[in-house]
């Protein structure tokens, strides 16, 4: 069945999205004989997975195995997702994008936030972060979810990289069969809802369902900063829309709380 890439773009209000990504850490143990290879920088041992995840919270794709050593930069440039991606290989349409933090690098088909080093205009800094961070959310939900029902990724796993890959590829598989196949695996108030009405965010129930340490987040590298001019007009010209025929009426009121 072809995917429908229109959801996203309604139910989170941001054109031709068809998804967001994000890489997060799975932490280990000391893997035997492994060196300083899956030493990150948070001082612990890890792999990254790399994923891309839809409207629904599911994992359209992962890329797991890089060693935690290497710069996110780096690691995202060699990935399979990467490769696909700029290759056409996903049968994605043409103008999609889609939506990352600022670990990852801006292109034609990757859009992030606008930075916050620098004064920033109303229109960049508000109106556009905030509507690209309330659909890249997804991706932060849909880890939070994993890591809240399946706790072996919860605290660092006790199995050399290739086991650990193995396993998270299979929790990643069983989130998406409960999520397609169940109405109670995600259920009321398990993800963050916005309150248009008081411009504030309630807090999903998997934020203090997680005890261990989770999943870390990568870092920010120079490899990210440099970026063509045509993405940067891409993401000008959403700026704009957002700012005029594409605004949303509670935009305002959650920027200012």
């Amino acid at each position: 069945m072809e995917k429908d890439y229109t959801r996203l773009s309604t139910r989170w209000n941001f054109p031709h999205c068809g998804g967001a990504l994000d890489g997060k850490h799975i932490v280990l143990r000391c893997p035997f004989h492994s060196g300083s290879n899956f030493y990150n920088y948070k001082g612990s041992f890890s792999i990254i997975i790399f994923a891309w995840v839809d409207d629904q919270y599911c994992f359209e794709y992962i890329d797991v195995g890089a060693n935690g050593r290497a710069s996110d930069g780096g690691a995202y440039a060699k990935s399979t997702l990467k490769s696909a991606l700029e290759n056409n290989a996903l049968n994605i349409p043409s103008n999609t994008v889609f939506l990352a933090d600022d670990a990852f690098p801006l292109k034609e088909y990757l859009l992030k936030p606008y930075s916050h080093h620098g004064p920033l205009t109303i229109k960049e800094k508000i109106i556009f972060n905030y509507r690209l961070s309330r659909a890249r959310r997804i991706v932060e939900y849909a880890f939070g979810i994993l890591v809240s029902r399946f706790r072996v990724v919860e605290k660092p796993i006790a199995l050399c990289p290739e086991k650990a890959d193995s396993i998270v590829k299979a929790a990643c598989a069983l989130h998406n069969w409960l999520r397609k196949t169940t109405t109670t695996y995600i259920s009321r108030g398990s993800v963050d809802e916005e309150d248009f009405e008081n411009g504030t965010i309630l807090n999903g129930s998997w934020r203090h369902e997680i005890k261990g340490t989770g999943l870390p987040d990568l870092t920010i590298t120079n490899e990210t900063r440099n970026y063509f001019k045509t993405a940067a007009g891409i993401r000008n010209k959403l700026a704009d829309w957002f700012m005029g025929e594409g605004a949303v009426p509670w935009q305002m009121k959650m920027i200012s709380s």
